[in-house]
């Protein structure tokens, strides 16, 4: 049995400050939470104190800051506030919150951390959920940011950013992440930005509380605070301390060594969930195929629309995978010359992932079929043609009397293809 144990505040602690963004006061207050359950925000200014998971798939935005949503609800700029819960495995939390946007402090992430110690960290008596990095996991764009990511005893971030700017160019960092090399080398480091941009921001509705008060400002030439840098290289720990904070959104503490190249909250959100499927995975060894796949599900040619199984946790997730080819039947009508999977399909495909989730949630299963009740939410990102393999990801959100809800999501290469909330009954045969 594993020695680690999840970890929870021993009491509250609350933080006040501007959102950097909003430009409008901001507090939060973290408050222990219960084994397993996460970490959450929750928005007490809003009827019903609606809350939001930090989980990648909450992820609505990365547009200068990392921002989290569930129906209309979002919380904002997220990623210092995380960083600090990730460096101190901190696995449970509630962060209640009075506004929009997590407030920006100094622009570090020194004052998340300071506030976390303050309160104080407590074991629970449950394991933690963690991603061991088994072999290099990439995730690239040619115009943009990439990462390898490769086995380690704990978390190391090795990144490199590259600015057309004289009092940054080029510059390299490696750091370990854990609470005291955290508080040591990344938490104090801030925020930075360009004056020349400002306006632009603003007239965005961005930056409308960013001051030199809480980021490191440049003009042309040099840095234009009063008293400099903290770090000669506080521009590339801050960009790993940005690492750190949207990986937190795995859910997981994370074994692994991650090299990044011009990194980005966009990039590091593609890796988060690329970490999320290879832990997932099982290595990329398919766990079930096909022939035990139709032991569990009715469907046959041509409406069995799933090839295998690669990742599960008993009674939360399941990852399978559809291959698509030019063979399949549904491509002779639709369309001729211009073969793209039917979204219905698509979604039928997650269902019978989902349906081969819930069978070990029932004694003698082989006596049951799923038969789904409702989707909503279902949204479709991307055509899906021949040569793609989507890969789904669904979890139990609820198990009730034979009655499920889950939420699911299709990739292909690592973007969202489709997505939908799925209710379904589990009946006998």
């Amino acid at each position: 049995m594993s020695e680690l144990r999840q970890q929870t505040l021993a009491t509250s602690v609350t933080l006040e400050g501007v959102g950097t963004h909003s430009g409008e006061p901001a507090r939060i207050t973290l408050l222990p939470a219960d084994p397993d359950s996460g970490r959450r925000f929750r928005r007490t200014d809003l009827d019903g104190a609606p809350e939001v998971r930090a989980r990648v798939d909450r992820v609505v935005g990365t547009d200068h800051g990392t921002t989290l949503g569930e129906g209309d609800v979002r919380v904002a700029t997220v990623e210092h506030l995380m960083a600090a819960i990730q460096a101190l495995d901190v696995d449970n939390v509630i962060v209640e919150i009075d506004g929009p946007e997590t407030p920006i402090m100094d622009g570090s992430f020194l004052p998340f951390y300071d506030a976390i110690r303050e309160a104080g960290v407590v074991e629970q008596e449950a394991e933690p959920r963690v991603i061991e990095v088994l072999g290099p996991v990439q995730v690239a764009d040619k115009k943009g940011p990439s990462y390898v990511a490769t086995p380690a005893d704990g978390l190391r971030i090795s990144a490199t950013i590259d600015f057309d700017h004289p009092a940054i160019g080029r510059m390299f960092g490696s750091y370990k992440t854990d609470g005291e090399h955290f508080a040591r080398e990344i938490a104090p480091a801030r925020t930075f930005g360009f004056k020349a941009d400002a306006d632009a921001l603003r007239a965005r509705g961005l930056a409308q509380g960013s001051s030199l008060d809480n980021a490191v400002i440049l003009d042309d030439h040099a840095v234009i605070n009063d008293g400099g840098l903290r770090f000669d290289d506080e521009f590339i720990r801050h960009k790993a301390g940005d690492i750190i904070g949207d990986l937190a959104l795995t859910g997981a503490r994370i074994r692994g060594h991650i090299v990044a190249e011009r990194p980005s909250h966009a990039g590091n959100m593609a890796l988060a969930r690329t970490l999320v499927d290879h832990a997932l995975y099982n290595g990329g060894q398919p766990i079930v195929d096909t022939s035990r796949i139709m032991e569990y599900l009715p469907h046959r040619y041509p409406m069995l629309l799933v090839d295998r199984i690669t990742g599960y946790e008993k009674g939360k997730r399941i990852v399978g995978i559809k291959n698509v080819t030019i063979n399949e039947p549904f491509f002779q009508g639709h369309y001729p010359g211009h073969p793209i999977m039917p979204g219905v399909l698509i979604i039928e495909a997650m269902a019978q992932v989902g349906g081969l989730l819930l069978m070990d949630q029932v004694d003698d299963p082989d006596s049951k079929v799923v038969y789904f009740m409702s989707l909503d939410n279902v949204k479709w990102r991307r055509p899906v043609t021949p040569g793609d393999q989507i890969v789904f990801e669904l979890e139990l959100i609820q198990f009730r009397r034979h009655v499920c809800r889950m939420r699911g999501v299709g990739r292909v290469d690592g973007n969202v293809a489709a997505e939908a909330d799925l209710m379904a009954r589990i009946m006998d045969r």
